[in-house]
């Protein structure tokens, strides 16, 4: 039967395919962002002690309110906004199907959505999905003396047009690790005041920035704030991706629309894992600690690659970071992540697979993205291999 593909240019996820290549050369992975350990022995009891208390069945839709009130909590103590938990806050299935559920509900046909490049791999087909098109801006790369990404602010107002109805951003980046400083949220109030433009914030490794820098959520400013879904990720937290439960903070007026199609989507998301997350949440050290946890392994992959013939970037957040190979090889980013593979049996991600359009595909920076949420032995394994290039 033939079948009218809605997403006729997408196959396999670079994830999957560097992921199978890993497997085929038993080479070690960091290239797909997560962990390789355990989550906390006490969450695993508390979502165990939820089971055996009958928390079995659906829970209500937004969410367990005892979980919507832990997020309220945090995030007013953290970045200084109330949620309505009633309102204002939804519990969703991971953070990707709340991205999926806010462009289903918020855009259409005609609409545009900007998008930041390179970017997070599901933010384009939801957007083709939900009838509006992307247009995608680059962010500006590295240079010697600026070596990190950044926005060019100027560019993105540059894009804005009167069809523009939404703006994704996502802070601490993913592949990039940049993260969003004050200078940033003014520019972006600037763009977007006295507009209805939208703002899709992603803020899956919020918990996850170095050297005591804060991170600046979109809900740590009243104006922007009352125009933006801001969403997270208990997986990143809590080292639990495959459980897939996620959050979404919004006005009241944006939520109502958000939750009439989270509904239709997965109606609700598991009983014990909110219940379990609820209890387990509520400990603050729980996710104030995760920085310096993650820091040790960012400083321990990036000591280990510096003796390497790697150009390490830095890396202010998430649990990757950027390296650039120019000095191993002429291969573009996609070639040599391959070639590394086979030859030398570690496993990374091209940047180059976070961009959409071509030119932008085949710039080729030479910079390739390390995930360090691993275990010790994991990195050095990987380091001992990379010394040998």
């Amino acid at each position: 039967m033939q079948i009218n593909s809605k997403l006729p240019e997408v196959g396999l996820t670079i994830f999957t395919t560097m992921s199978k290549l890993a497997l085929e050369h038993q080479a070690i992975n960091l290239g797909q962002g997560f962990p390789d350990f355990n989550t906390d022995p006490k969450l695993q009891a508390l979502v165990t002690q939820a089971m055996a208390d009958g928390f079995n069945q659906y829970p209500y839709m937004p969410g367990v309110a005892e979980l919507r009130s832990v997020i309220g909590e945090k995030v007013e103590t953290l970045y200084g906004h109330h949620y309505n938990i009633d309102t204002e806050i939804t519990v969703t299935s991971g953070a990707t199907q709340a991205i999926m559920a806010i462009l289903l509900a918020s855009v259409g046909t005609g609409d545009e959505v900007i998008v930041l490049e390179p970017c997070y791999d599901c933010y384009l087909p939801a957007i083709k999905l939900s009838g509006a098109n992307a247009v995608c801006i680059p962010m500006q790369a590295p240079t010697q003396e600026i070596q990190t990404f950044r926005v060019d602010w100027d560019l993105v107002r540059s894009k804005v047009t009167s069809k523009t109805r939404m703006i994704i951003i996502n802070f601490p980046h993913n592949p990039t690790g940049a993260v969003m400083s004050k200078e940033d949220l003014d520019q972006l109030e600037l763009l977007v005041e006295n507009t209805n433009i939208m703002i899709l914030s992603d803020e899956v490794y919020e918990h996850i920035i170095f050297d005591d820098v804060p991170h600046l959520s979109i809900a740590t400013r009243p104006a922007l704030a009352e125009r933006s879904f801001v969403v997270s990720s208990f997986g990143k937290t809590t080292h639990t991706t495959g459980w897939k439960i996620g959050y979404v903070c919004a006005p009241k007026e944006m939520t109502t629309e958000l939750r009439k199609v989270h509904q239709f989507m997965v109606f609700t998301v598991p009983s014990i894992l909110q219940h379990g997350l609820a209890a387990y949440t509520k400990n603050s050290s729980t996710y104030l600690d995760l920085p310096a946890f993650y820091q040790a392994k960012r400083d321990r992959l990036t000591a280990g690659l510096s003796k390497t013939r790697f150009n390490v970037l830095p890396s202010p957040g998430t649990f990757f970071l950027l390296a650039d190979y120019s000095e191993i090889s002429e291969l573009s980013e996609a070639d040599f992540s391959i070639w590394l593979t086979k030859e030398h049996g570690v496993t990374v991600i091209p940047v180059s697979a976070f961009y959409a359009s071509p030119e932008a595909k085949n710039s080729n920076h030479k910079i390739v993205r390390f995930c360090f949420a691993k275990k010790e032995e994991t990195l050095d394994s990987a380091i001992d291999r990379l010394l040998k290039i």
